[in-house]
């Protein structure tokens, strides 16, 4: 119980170190999941097998959910150098 409150305690802190890319997101959101699916397959399994599937399901759970979460903060600038939102490639 004590690694799913200190994995939940790190992972907490490490969001505050997000970004506004997508590709940043993603694999800032594979890590946290990987680490945690580690974590919580290790508690729940016997030996390395869990924790290295566990590993793999958060990573990719973790991968798309950062991924798809990334706002749209992208600012383009017209030809007299006024800034305006625009959809991010």
């Amino acid at each position: 119980m004590k690694k799913v409150i200190l994995a939940a305690a790190a992972g907490l802190l490490l969001t505050a170190c997000q970004s506004d890319s997508q590709r940043d997101r993603a694999l800032v959101g594979g890590g946290l999941g990987a680490a945690t699916g580690a974590v919580i397959g290790a508690a729940t399994g016997n030996g390395v097998g869990p924790a290295l599937a566990g590993a793999a399901i958060g990573a990719a759970g973790g991968a798309i959910v950062g991924s798809a979460t990334a706002p749209k903060n992208c600012v383009a600038y017209d030809r007299n150098g006024n800034p305006y939102r625009v959809v991010c490639p």
